[in-house]
């Protein structure tokens, strides 16, 4: 977690700019400790990933962004390259990605 700026700290989580953007406003979120992808979702007690998805949607309006999507790949198959769960949270014109 130390490549990319950190725009956005919560209990056990944590936002980084994409070191690769797809996007306009390319965000990544991160759970602190290590889940390898979202295969492993259930590792989250209930209100754990209620706070995570509550951190997911508070990062993007601290960015600014009332439109965006958020998106998870899940496996090499389709695209995971970094096996630690994370979110993506894309805003503004996409770049190398289906509208």
């Amino acid at each position: 977690m130390q490549e990319g700026d950190h725009v956005a700290k919560a209990d056990g989580f944590v936002a980084i700019r994409d070191i690769n953007p797809k996007a306009d406003t390319h965000l990544l979120v991160l759970p602190v400790r290590h889940v390898p992808s979202f295969r492993e979702i259930g590792e989250f007690p209930p209100d754990e990933a209620k706070r995570m998805l509550d951190f997911i949607a508070e990062t993007a309006r601290e960015a600014g962004l009332d439109d965006y999507r958020v998106v998870v790949n899940v496996g090499e198959g389709a695209g995971q390259t970094v096996f630690h769960l994370h979110w993506h949270i894309l805003g503004g014109r996409l770049r190398g990605l289906p509208n």
